[in-house]
């Protein structure tokens, strides 16, 4: 701290004399100036003239000081050229330490890459790549993004071990090219770099998506392998139980902890056995590893649940059935319903001896598999089975209905419904395994009005149906409130 009387400025009296001389000297100037223009015949008017002069030449100089005092803002090229001269700057820098550190960008950044597109003249790009963990790598690669207008919508980091993969969401000129952006990308540093194109879905930021797939599968234990597919983009589920249809113990498990391989992750089932994720074409990060983990995690805690959830049908001669989701407690109603169907129905529903149809039930109720539509009447029998079931990147579609509740458009109604729940799913087709004599299978496949194709090999015959493109069938709004 410093006193008052230390602060105080010393006094110079020489200075003082000096501004007096100087004041006394302007005066006698001025003073023999006015007395040898006074004595003039026009000297008088020069005075005044002079003295206008000099205040409108003070006041422009004022104006001028104002109207210029600060320096118009840089543009976004003058921008990309300091970058270029000297390099990232300071603010940047921060913004990649505070990725390297695990951040997630908003979707309301963008990068300084000039004003927003239209949407007419722009596509979206999801990009993943791996640059070095060092201050200003990222900055590097958003000036690359930057020189070609590219627009940064949202930013991912997945840190490893030995660099950092930067996982983005861009909004890039229609002209541009993905070999283009690939090779831009490459000369910022960037290495292992993937990209594809993206929809409008892609938009939705991360944080918000992963909380909608994790109250997806709180809600329903079914929705387990669709949530752990769309949160890792396109791979390939298995579910491996722990005891096989026979009834022999498989004893493949996976740790507690799961196992992660680069393009293989492992996951211990809740209702028993292990989970399998595959993708072939992008390893995995820590990252998402952790997040599959914790999705694993909140099923196994929540137990086993499907939404109870019914809706009343009127068949054509007057009797009322009710369509509701099944599950592993209806496996005595389903076994019953077993007894009382012809060996020809069981056979033609699960292609093999008839003695092992029980067998699959269990496997067939579980929700990790799929999903189950029942169908029982007003005294409460189960009549109809439809199953989805999740086939690796597949999608199957099975049915069975009871002899006495055949041709009834039964079955045509469970099909409609399944391949609304797989078109929901994001499937792209669903199958059918049946045979050739089995009319009632192929009329109700060919009532769903969708590209078909068939296959025969050795008298079974495997229809297709095409759900690309297709629109959601409008369901009753008990269903949208079960799911």
């Amino acid at each position: 701290m410093t006193s008052a009387k230390s602060a105080r400025r010393p006094h110079h009296w020489r200075r003082d004399l000096i501004e007096l001389a100087a004041l006394f000297t302007a005066v006698a100037v001025a003073d023999a100036i006015a007395n040898l223009i006074g004595h003039q015949p026009d000297g008088p008017y020069l005075l005044v003239a002079s003295a206008v002069a000099l205040t409108a030449t003070a006041t422009f100089h004022t104006w001028w000081a104002r109207r210029h005092s600060h320096a118009p803002p840089p543009t976004a090229d003058s921008l990309t050229a300091a970058h270029d001269s000297s390099g990232p700057d300071r603010s940047t820098d921060r913004l990649t330490a505070a990725a390297h550190a695990g951040a997630v960008a908003p979707v309301t950044t963008p990068t300084a890459a000039g004003p927003a597109l239209s949407t007419g003249d722009t596509v979206l790009w999801r990009m993943r790549t791996t640059v070095r963990d060092t201050p200003g790598s990222l900055a590097a690669l958003c000036i690359a993004l930057a020189r070609h207008r590219v627009d940064i919508l949202t930013l991912q980091t997945h840190p490893l071990a030995e660099g950092t993969v930067d996982e983005f969401l861009l909004r890039a000129p229609a002209p541009l090219q993905m070999q283009q952006l690939s090779r831009a990308v490459s000369a910022a540093g960037g290495s292992s770099t993937w990209i594809e194109r993206a929809d409008a879905h892609d938009l939705v930021d991360a944080p918000t998506r992963i909380l909608g797939l994790a109250t997806r599968t709180a809600l329903d234990a079914a929705e387990l392998p669709l949530a752990l597919r769309q949160l890792l983009g396109r791979c390939t589920i298995h579910s491996l139980p722990a005891v096989s249809i026979s009834g022999r113990a498989i004893g493949e498990t996976a740790p507690v902890e799961g196992v992660l391989e680069e393009t293989v992750m492992r996951l211990r089932d809740p209702s028993g056995g292990a989970i399998t994720i595959e993708r072939p074409y992008l390893p995995f990060t820590p990252t998402e590893f952790a997040r599959a983990r914790a999705l694993v995690e909140l099923d196994a805690r929540l137990g086993p649940r499907v939404p109870r959830s019914e809706h009343v049908l009127t068949l054509p001669e007057g009797n009322e059935i009710t369509v509701r989701r099944a599950d592993q407690s209806d496996l005595a109603a389903a076994r019953a319903m077993h007894d009382r169907c012809s060996d020809q129905t069981l056979r033609l529903r699960y292609h093999g001896p008839v003695r092992d149809a029980d067998r699959y039930l269990d496997h067939l109720l579980s929700p990790r598999f799929g999903r189950t539509l029942a169908v029982q009447t007003a005294s409460g029998r189960l009549v109809a089975l439809g199953h989805l079931l999740w086939d690796g990147d597949e999608t199957e579609v099975a049915l069975l209905v009871e002899d006495d509740w055949q041709r009834r458009g039964i079955g045509s109604e469970l099909l409609g419904r399944l391949v609304t729940l797989a078109i929901e799913a994001g499937c792209e087709s669903v199958y059918a395994v049946t045979q050739a004599s089995n009319t009632g299978m192929v009329a109700a496949m060919r009532a769903l009005a969708l590209p078909l194709d068939y296959q025969i090999e050795e008298g079974t015959l495997v229809i297709t149906a095409r759900l690309e493109a297709t629109p959601v069938r409008s369901l009753p709004p008990y269903e949208q409130a079960g799911r």
